[in-house]
């Protein structure tokens, strides 16, 4: 009885291991001449191809955060690659170069941040790992821009969720898209005010998009970063139930669009 139940608990460690086994790598990729470095998480203990889900992450950069929120995606099962933006990996050093790298994309040149965004999409489709009809990209503030931003485009997505990003753009492109589209926004964001709000939706009913724009009450800008503080007064700040009440929201959307549970 004794052996029997030491070989239970070790098929247990082995099961929860193999659950556990999230592989992570850094991937080299280009856009035009620049070098790119992007972050590939997925569960090497999954056999077959899977759906695959661009990150694209906030003003700063590469760092921890996004790479986190990879790991998050491939513990539920897909195949997770948190996007390059600024080429070469880079992270910026402080909020003033942070702004100044992103406004130099976001307000100086979409159609490079849409290039960028769409060699971080493509390298990820070529994946092994993914499957290539079963897309889709999430991104947060100045990523969730570049999502919404390649849903525009009329990128092959299925889905994308822009979390706490920018809802304008120089170029809606009504015609061209073909992903659903979830928002989560904090309804007092100073950085989306509902002027531009009420443009967003506008749009997408031009489009006759298949969209959706949840808004969390309390919650300003960064509400999905605990790095991002916790007084609302300044603007930005970490919202623990619109950081929790997004993630599931996210994950009954991906159930539609990608058919993932």
């Amino acid at each position: 009885m004794k052996m029997m139940i030491l070989a239970a608990l070790a098929l247990a460690a082995l099961g929860m291991t193999a659950q556990g086994a999230i592989h992570t790598e850094p991937v080299a990729y280009k856009q035009g001449d620049t070098e790119m470095k992007g972050y590939l998480a997925y569960d090497d203990a999954v056999a077959g191809k899977r759906p695959g889900v661009l990150v694209c992450a906030e003003w700063g950069g590469l760092n921890d955060y996004p790479k986190h929120r990879a790991e998050m995606l491939a513990k539920m099962g897909y195949v997770a690659f948190a996007a390059d933006l600024y080429g070469g990996g880079k992270v910026a050093a402080d909020a003033k170069q942070a702004g100044e790298w992103a406004t130099a994309l976001k307000s100086g040149d979409r159609v490079l941040l849409r290039a960028r965004a769409s060699a971080a999409l493509e390298t990820l489709r070529a994946l092994p790992q993914v499957d290539p009809q079963k897309l889709a990209a999430i991104g947060y503030c100045f990523g969730g821009t570049t999502v919404l931003e390649l849903a525009r485009a009329g990128a092959p997505l299925k889905g994308v969720v822009s979390f706490h990003g920018n809802l304008d753009t120089p170029t809606p492109d009504q015609d061209q898209i073909k992903a659903a589209i979830l928002v989560c926004t904090g309804a007092d964001d100073p950085a989306v005010p509902p002027a531009a709000g009420q443009a967003f939706v506008d749009e997408m009913r031009k489009a006759k998009a298949d969209y959706q724009v949840i808004s969390y009450g309390g919650a300003v800008h960064s509400f999905t970063n605990p790095a991002s503080g916790n007084d609302p007064t300044k603007g930005v700040a970490y919202n623990e139930k619109a950081d929790k009440r997004s993630w599931e929201a996210m994950r009954v959307f991906f159930g539609e669009v990608l058919g993932a549970k």
